[in-house]
């Protein structure tokens, strides 16, 4: 089994469904009382918060390849970068092979034989071309929210998500939010940052939802497993 490196922190509480679901996904496939082999480096959320609103995105990238690198040292074969937000800078995560959580989720939505998907993430995911363009590169056409409904879903994700606040009004926005993306033709909705999912499930929308954390993390654990390769590598 490869040693699976998870570069959390961003926030902790999406980072902490990233452990269970690669535990439960390899206990699944092996049985018994096996989990997976990991290592987990936790950032201070804090401190990539400020880098992300002062626009520093370089020093960002910076301190996660340093981290990625601590990662190495301790054994781990690739990184799960745990956050959509921070593959804005994933490119600077040299160290150790990368999967790349845009890739594994287009290839959900490819899988599903849909092409026109909704996108719900941070401002920084929904308004900048890095995560629309990985996604673009895999054939899906995005759509993203209205500039009200982008500010909204975005400060559901910072005031509350991340700190655990999980509020029915709030949900009720997502459904809303949702539903005009499905209005405007999206066949699907990805749920672009790993904390929404502790808010909004398949219950809550009209068409297929694509749950990143989950997407990414049982696809971290299947490729330690042999039983899949990282997309767009040879590797198995």
């Amino acid at each position: 089994m490869k040693v699976i490196g998870l570069l959390g922190g961003m926030s902790w509480e999406s980072s902490v469904e990233y452990y269970r679901i690669v535990n439960e996904r390899v206990r699944e496939r092996l049985g018994g009382l096996h989990s997976a082999h990991c290592v987990m480096y936790s950032v201070d959320f804090a401190e990539i918060e400020r880098l992300q609103v002062n626009g520093e995105w370089d020093e960002a990238g910076t301190r996660l390849a340093e981290a990625a690198a601590a990662l190495a040292m301790a054994g781990a074969d690739f990184v799960v970068l745990c956050t959509n937000t921070m593959h804005k800078v994933a490119d600077q995560i040299t160290v150790l092979p990368l999967l790349h959580l845009g890739d594994a989720t287009a290839a959900a939505v490819k899988d599903a034989g849909l092409t026109r998907i909704g996108l719900l993430g941070t401002a920084f995911t929904m308004e900048q071309d890095f995560y629309r363009d990985r996604l673009a590169s895999h054939g899906l056409d995005v759509l993203v929210p209205d500039d009200d409904d982008r500010a909204e879903v975005h400060r559901i994700i910072y005031d509350e998500l991340v700190v655990g606040v999980v509020r029915d009004d709030s949900r009720d926005v997502y459904r809303k939010v949702i539903q005009r993306l499905a209005d405007r033709g999206a066949e699907g909705v990805i749920l672009g940052c790993t904390e929404i999912e502790l808010l909004v499930t398949q219950a809550d929308s009209p068409v297929p939802v694509f749950p990143t954390t989950r997407l990414h993390a049982e696809l971290a654990a299947d490729h330690a497993l042999g039983l899949a390769s990282i997309p767009g590598t040879s590797q198995g």
